[in-house]
């Protein structure tokens, strides 16, 4: 699944093509999303201008002055900018296509993914609202996360990975933020001292900004805007590195299982 860093690397990638351009039209193939796309989406986005791409938690903002489109990628979900006369692909749901003949096509095998509609302010629209801090802002600290830990007895790795505490720490940088900060992913969150926080609350945005730096991570089914693979996973220092030795230790990096989901950890660097 796309997480947070790939998510950024997408608006990255496209928000320099498509902000203030106008939309000439929008073509829906299959509406059959995780949620039917609103078919208003065709007029309303009619003669509309990009004013920004934003991002909150892994849902990309698209404002208009007559309102905004929230896009969830899903599993598989991945957006690109060509022409709007280049064939169409299997799984090519969406085309936003531009006046200078350009779009952007959502792709999406798996039809997880989420394309919306709203008219109101988006961060209030009932998926986003209840969404925790932004882990690279101000609100998003030690006290904080401290705080919301008093006796919770789920998992730190689980913990972490709740939208609701903070947002877009997947699975793959769930394990590499608990790597850098010492911490083994299947402690209670409430028995970690603020002390260790201090140094999660920090690894938590350095791995996510190492991530977006390199591109997202690459997944057999991501891409990014451009068509090309992310290169994070070339970093990775324990996710999907069972029986390899650790890059600090040198000790063998084990795998168990928590909420259903691989978890990776050395033994003798995380406690």
């Amino acid at each position: 699944m796309p997480e947070l860093p790939e998510v950024e690397t997408t608006r990255l990638g496209i928000t320099p093509l498509i902000k203030l351009q106008r939309i000439k039209k929008v073509i829906i193939r299959d509406d059959r999303l995780r949620w039917k796309i609103p078919p208003v989406l065709k007029t309303k986005l009619q003669q509309q201008q990009i004013l920004d791409v934003k991002r909150r938690g892994k849902y990309l903002l698209f404002s208009t002055s007559a309102g905004c489109v929230i896009l969830h990628l899903g599993m598989s979900g991945s957006l690109r900018y060509l022409r709007a006369d280049t064939p169409v692909k299997k799984h090519d749901h969406v085309d936003i296509i531009f006046t200078n003949g350009d779009c952007i096509r959502f792709n999406d095998p798996r039809r997880f993914g989420a394309l919306l509609w709203t008219t109101e302010d988006p961060l209030k629209h009932p998926l986003l609202v209840k969404l925790g801090p932004e882990p690279f802002s101000d609100e998003f600290n030690t006290e904080y996360l401290y705080r919301r830990s008093r006796k919770r007895s789920v998992a730190i790795k689980n913990f972490i990975m709740n939208s609701q505490i903070v947002v877009g720490v997947g699975n793959i940088y769930a394990n590499e933020a608990l790597f850098d900060a010492g911490i083994k992913p299947n402690i209670a969150a409430g028995r970690i001292s603020k002390r260790r926080y201090k140094k999660l609350v920090e690894a938590i945005p350095h791995i996510l900004e190492k991530a977006i730096k390199s591109g997202g991570t690459t997944l057999r089914d991501f891409t990014a805007s451009d068509g090309k693979p992310g290169y994070f996973s070339q970093h990775l220092n324990v996710y999907g590195k069972n029986d390899s030795a650790c890059t600090i230790c040198g000790h063998k990096i084990r795998q168990i299982t928590i909420g259903q989901r691989a978890s990776y950890y050395c033994p003798y660097c995380q406690h």
